[in-house]
């Protein structure tokens, strides 16, 4: 059901698998690129503004207790 929105929105776009009929390839289209680079953009200005008032120490204790978190999920 996502993959039909995103297709009906001409952000994707499916082809058959070259070599395996069971599959599908899935890319993002010229359209769907555009957005995925519009949401990056926003997320960098937006990580910036969350940790703009900390400290440089205090970015490297939330980055490496943020690390410890990943590493224990995984």
């Amino acid at each position: 059901a996502r993959l039909d929105r995103l297709e009906k929105a001409g952000l994707i776009m499916r082809a058959p698998h070259p070599s395996d009929r069971r599959g599908v390839v899935v890319a993002l289209t010229e359209k769907g690129l555009a957005v995925t680079d519009e949401a990056l953009v926003a997320h960098v200005a937006n990580e910036h503004d969350i940790l703009a008032g900390l400290t440089r120490e205090e970015r490297e204790t939330l980055a490496r207790l943020l690390g410890k978190l990943i590493e224990s999920l995984g």
